[in-house]
């Protein structure tokens, strides 16, 4: 049996949902290996799929644009290989690379599928503004319509 104000409690029942997310970077580079470019991304991890990404130095600068773009979520835990130091404190961070996995095969397909990515090919963007663009244009097509790569879009049924 429940109380009376067991009862109310009952009834002003909160719940805080968030997103559990994967954070990752991957480097590339623009006319020399000297001249590094990093894509960070973050993907909701249940689902894997793609939330935000930045492109650009490893720098505070790009991560806060990136911290930006995620103002409006709540994300409360965040599965990293070492990114501790950088994230804001009000995350729950998880430190490993088994977490991780996730995003990790998306680096190998972006790798895999772009060869201006490729730490060991004779291809690669000569300016920035270029290499930028070709991962935009990469990303839109095959991520975000769907979510994840390789996802169909589901047809609808004729009932």
């Amino acid at each position: 049996m429940l109380d009376l104000g067991e009862s109310e409690a009952l009834t002003q029942l909160e719940t805080e949902l968030y997103y559990s997310s994967e954070w990752d970077e991957c480097w590339s580079y623009v006319g020399k290996k000297a001249h590094k470019r990093w894509t960070w991304s973050l993907i909701e991890r249940r689902s894997g799929r793609l939330i935000a990404w930045q492109s650009g130095r490893r720098t505070d600068e790009v991560l806060m644009i990136l911290l930006g773009l995620l103002a409006h979520l709540t994300i409360g835990i965040c599965h990293t290989n070492k990114w501790a130091q950088l994230l804001p404190a009000h995350y729950q961070h998880v430190v490993g690379k088994s977490k991780t996995w996730k995003n990790e095969r998306k680096n190998l397909n972006f790798r895999t599928h772009l060869k201006r990515l490729s730490r060991k090919t004779i291809c690669f963007s000569k300016s920035e503004e270029v290499h930028d663009k070709v991962l935009s244009l990469y990303i839109e097509r095959y991520y975000f319509p769907y979510g994840q790569f390789g996802k169909a879009k589901q047809k609808p049924s004729r009932d």
